[in-house]
């Protein structure tokens, strides 16, 4: 570290605070030493450079974890605007595949605004109403985030809901075998999966607003706890046929 006992002590009396969190948190670790050092350089000076690297580190520090989404992740959202589609990835392909087993990761800093994930938002509606589906996942467009879309089926006049770092809390212990289920992901194939009748389930709205619901879907045409089931497991790399009976 780039101070010493004897200026360390000083500088937590001019700069108590800063200096403590500075040194607390290790930003200056490993710093070169010569740097602070220089001989015609006096303590306060050294001390003083200490505290705007110290700050400089924290700043990207901070920077860098409240960051939402990759460089990458970034380009594929913005390459179009809030009314284009985006490509849905297809179980066929084999890097689409390997992508889509993925376990996808929780967004940081739901709430504040974020261009980038409202722009996801509503490419993935756009999405979605292109393929004629009911939900659709991030994963299955290449954005490897825990966040998907799915409709109300038994409320018509509710909208599409945003569903952001989703938990499922608890779940009933009798199952059933949901028949036809289908996938955007899965061209031309149909089949059963297992599901739970009910599931009690925890998520984030984009204004950051957590919510809690129990949501049902043992049988058609309202099977709302289904579909959650189903994008759900998007999240977590599981297809619908790793769920037949």
């Amino acid at each position: 570290m780039c101070c010493n006992g004897t200026a360390a002590a000083a500088a937590t009396k001019a700069y108590p605070t800063l200096l403590s969190v500075i040194l607390k948190r290790g930003c200056i670790v490993n710093f070169p030493l010569k740097f602070c050092y220089l001989r015609k350089m006096k303590w306060k000076s050294s001390i003083l450079l200490c505290c705007v690297v110290g700050v400089l580190s924290l700043c990207l520090q901070s920077c860098t974890q409240s960051r939402q989404f990759s460089e990458q992740e970034e380009i594929l959202i913005m390459n179009g605007d809030t009314a284009s589609a985006m490509r849905v990835l297809m179980i066929d392909n084999l890097q689409d595949s390997l992508f889509l087993r993925k376990t996808a990761e929780e967004i940081t800093g739901v709430g504040r605004t974020a261009v980038a994930l409202r722009q996801l938002v509503a490419r993935l509606k756009v999405t979605m109403d292109k393929e004629g589906g009911i939900g659709i996942a991030a994963p299955q467009v290449g954005i490897s985030k825990r966040i998907f879309l799915f409709t109300r089926v038994s409320d018509s006049n509710a909208p599409v809901q945003t569903v952001i770092n989703p938990r499922i809390l608890s779940h009933s212990e009798e199952t059933f075998n949901f028949e036809r289920d289908g996938c955007l992901s899965v061209p031309n194939l149909r089949g059963t999966s297992v599901r739970y009748v009910w599931i009690d389930v925890e998520y984030t709205i984009l204004d950051g607003t957590v919510k809690r619901e129990r949501l049902y879907g043992d049988q058609r045409p309202n099977f709302d706890g289904v579909i959650f089931q189903h994008e759900f497991d998007h999240l977590n790399g599981i297809l619908f046929f790793d769920r037949e009976p």
